[in-house]
């Protein structure tokens, strides 16, 4: 699947096949995320991948989603750094972890899978689920599947010009 291609039909998916992820193809999406570019070349995270039921289940009550429960496969991003910040003051674990969840994200629609980001979780119940240890952060959860559906409707976006400035804010 051609890049541009990728990033128009990716949507957040709510609704999974009751079918598996296969290994190879849930490796190349880890490997993109893996690749990815991070502050430093640091590389300060972990992806836990999770498709045991009974730790998903904890997943998906600290996401508080039943949802979820479709998903063969949650990725849990986790970063290592523990607060801290780039030069320009920004903290590098949600950026960083960002960018790898975008290139999994991209990469597992060019696998045929749909994923969504989850952000509305409850962090300690989730760190706890995963025996993440102190000092690092469940950043976001990841769950992973083939999609019940295609997308139901193109979400709106703001015109180009409402989001692109040039040379100064405006």
């Amino acid at each position: 699947m051609e890049l541009y291609e990728a990033i128009r039909n990716r949507y957040s998916v709510r609704k999974f096949q009751a079918r598996d992820v296969e290994e190879d193809k849930l490796r190349r999406v880890l490997e993109a995320g893996r690749i990815a570019p991070s502050a430093k070349n640091r590389q300060q995270w972990k992806f836990i991948v999770v498709r045991d039921p009974e730790v998903r289940a904890k997943l998906v009550a600290a996401a508080e989603q039943d949802w979820m429960k479709a998903a063969p496969v949650i990725l849990a991003v986790v970063g290592l750094t523990d607060g801290e910040k780039m030069y320009c003051s920004v903290p590098t674990d949600p950026v960083d972890c960002a960018i790898a969840i975008d290139h999994m994200t991209l990469a597992a629609v060019a696998e045929g899978l749909g994923t969504c980001w989850i952000g509305h979780f409850k962090q300690d119940p989730a760190k706890k689920a995963l025996d993440v240890p102190a000092g690092c952060t469940v950043i976001e959860l990841l769950p992973i599947g083939y999609p019940a559906g295609p997308a139901k409707t193109e979400k709106p976006r703001k015109s180009f010009d409402e989001v692109v400035c040039r040379e100064t804010f405006s």
